[in-house]
């Protein structure tokens, strides 16, 4: 790579990283230190074509989407982590209740599968429709919705009180942070 490639892949590093690393730890489970993995492992391989990629974003997101697949193909399995109760919720929203909210879903989606969390993550954090995400992950459009359905009611049943927001709390539904488990496909 010769120096103004250099210094373009070092500018999309600063300017992208963040959005990249929420995808890659949402993809991940909301495991943070896996995430920065599949993050740098996509960086990785893009600086090696670097000078051959016409939009960069869309490459690396790629790559991020076929590791995780590769991940989920594996025959092992990762140990299932043991965590506290979630604190409960009060009533009234407050500045508090946007976190609590997220840790809840991260909590949540980490307990799902990888191809579940992958497909939650596509239809709802990166807002793709269900042909893209079904050419991304190399399945049907139908597998696409199964999947969706199935993931968004094991998510209702681990994570109910997601569910039972109240009309107050519509800021807080709409926002990226977290998935609208009260959607049905």
């Amino acid at each position: 790579m010769d120096a103004e490639g250099l210094e373009g892949f070092r500018d999309f590093v600063d300017n992208r990283s963040s959005a990249l690393l929420r995808t890659a730890v949402l993809l991940s489970g909301g495991d943070r230190h896996a995430g920065e993995d599949l993050l740098q492992n996509a960086l990785a391989k893009a600086a090696g074509r670097w000078e051959r990629i016409d939009e960069p974003e869309a490459y690396v997101r790629q790559i991020l989407y076929r590791q995780q697949i590769g991940r989920w193909r594996l025959k092992w399995r990762r140990r299932e982590l043991t965590v506290a109760e979630p604190p409960e919720t009060g009533t009234a929203p407050d500045a508090s209740s946007a976190a609590e909210l997220r840790v809840v879903m991260r909590e949540a989606l980490s307990r799902l599968t990888a191809r579940q969390r992958t497909v939650l993550v596509l239809r709802y954090f990166e807002d793709l429709p269900e042909a893209e995400v079904a050419r991304l992950l190399g399945c049907s459009v139908g597998t696409v919705r199964s999947t969706t359905h199935r993931s968004l009611a094991r998510l209702r049943v681990l994570a109910p009180e997601l569910a039972a927001l109240g009309p107050a709390d519509a800021e807080l539904r709409s926002s990226r942070d977290h998935l609208p488990v009260e959607v049905r496909p």
